[in-house]
């Protein structure tokens, strides 16, 4: 992330802070598009024995780590406190001790130094991620936006204009993937192992339903589906066969793909964009990518998706959309507060 150029002179500095769930990470971007540095202290290792993120542990990691990531994102930027023109900070959705250890942070950088506060939608920082990876990339486009706590699809109109088009009613496909990866005994997090397990199976070996299949609904449903999958593994064997788990995998896997890119196809048509980008964490899955890029260039269709970095959660993308809110005058004040269940769009 070395620059030739003095951060200065590379635009305004907006520091980042990301707590929502189980990554402490600090970050600097200048200008809203340059990442000069992003530190992420990941919690995964100390969830990988419970099968999942233990909240109370969480919030005590990020009390522990928040002050030195940040240190370090300085230290990495070439910067102190003194140079920063921002601060920009997840406020929700996520995990509410997780997120009020980054707000606490947040506001007290903030009054001390008496710089602008900005609250970040996570949901929108993870669509943002796409500006740091793609300088060319402007609105409008649609988003699909996929992770381990949310599935939703986006019309971004502006850089502070956006319309939900639909969202899932039950479980996230990335909480999906890490769900039928655990009853298949495998490690967490599940998405990644997944992923490697499906290129050895066959994607048509098991037909797993498609819910809310129909014409322009927009909303998901994974919840069947992981049901199906817990069916299909216990009537094997009862039977007394043997599990393909590449097979499942790549089945499962295949199911989860087709209506997250069908849905996606159908947004672009209603909307009327020519851009598609993806974003959260379940945007790093290979297959995923695959399918939509093919799907894309025979729409001459634009499609952008961010390095795998930049998919999981990280203060890159929290620094780059606060740069923006920033420019637009719309920042929090100190009453600023932790909101779980934000919703996109919501302020």
């Amino acid at each position: 992330m070395a620059n030739e150029k003095p951060p200065a002179a590379l635009g305004q500095l907006v520091l980042g802070i990301e707590t929502s769930c189980d990554e402490t990470s600090a970050s600097v971007v200048a200008g809203g598009r340059t990442i000069l540095s992003n530190v992420i202290s990941s919690q995964v290792p100390i969830f990988q024995r419970f099968g999942g993120v233990v909240p109370e542990i969480a919030s005590r990691k990020h009390i522990e780590n928040v002050m030195g990531v940040i240190d370090q994102a300085l230290g990495e930027a070439g910067i102190g406190l003194d140079d920063i023109h921002g601060v920009g900070v997840t406020y929700g959705p996520g995990l509410v001790g997780a997120l009020l250890v980054g707000v606490a942070a947040a506001k007290t950088l903030a009054f001390a130094k008496e710089l602008p506060l900005l609250g970040v939608n996570h949901l929108e920082g993870h669509i943002f991620a796409n500006f740091l990876a793609h300088k060319d990339l402007t609105p409008p486009f649609v988003a699909l936006v996929v992770s381990g706590g949310h599935t939703s699809l986006v019309h971004v109109k502006d850089y502070n204009q956006f319309q939900l088009l639909g969202q899932t009613r039950d479980d996230a496909a990335g909480e999906a993937f890490d769900k039928v990866a655990r009853v298949m005994g495998l490690p967490y997090p599940g998405g990644p192992e997944i992923d490697r397990l499906a290129k050895d199976g066959d994607p048509t070996a098991v037909a797993f339903p498609r819910a809310l299949h129909g014409q322009n609904n927009f909303e998901f449903s994974f919840s069947g589906l992981k049901s199906a999958v817990l069916n299909y593994l216990n009537q094997v064997k009862q039977k007394g066969e043997t599990v393909s788990l590449p097979d499942v995998a790549a089945s499962f896997q295949a199911a989860v793909i087709d209506i997250l890119t069908e849905k996606t196809l159908q947004a672009v048509q209603v909307t009327g964009a020519s851009t598609v980008c993806l974003a959260g964490g379940v945007a790093a899955n290979s297959r995923l990518r695959a399918e939509l890029t093919v799907r894309c260039q025979e729409r001459a269709i634009g499609f952008y998706y961010p390095p795998p970095v930049l998919c999981t959660d990280n203060a890159a993308m929290i620094a780059c959309r606060a740069h923006y809110k920033q420019q637009a005058g719309l920042c929090s004040n100190f009453h600023l507060n932790a909101i779980p269940g934000l919703r996109l769009g919501e302020s």
